[in-house]
């Protein structure tokens, strides 16, 4: 295997890894946000208040999305399988 190889495979797999975490990333920080305004804005500082509805809005989100995300993964590792035979030969 070249360095070249070994570059594209590791750029296509951060890249893979970006868009897969990134809407459950964005999701917590949206929400996250969005309660720490209120927080703010009613002097409310309860813990639970913060965790809950981020984890239910992420776990929802995951449950959506998981099609996507394993269709995705697969792709991914499918890709990489037929790149074997280039890379040893």
């Amino acid at each position: 295997m070249n360095p070249e190889t070994a570059v594209e495979i590791i750029k296509a797999l951060i890249l893979t890894s970006v868009t897969l975490a990134s809407p459950i990333l964005m999701t917590a920080l949206t929400i996250g946000m969005g309660i720490s305004v209120f927080q703010a804005v009613t002097s409310i500082q309860e813990q639970t208040l913060s965790f809950v509805p981020k984890a239910l809005a992420v776990l929802s989100l995951i449950v959506v999305t998981l099609p996507w995300m394993v269709r995705t993964t697969l792709e991914f590792t499918r890709s990489v399988i037929e790149q074997i035979p280039q890379m040893v030969g």
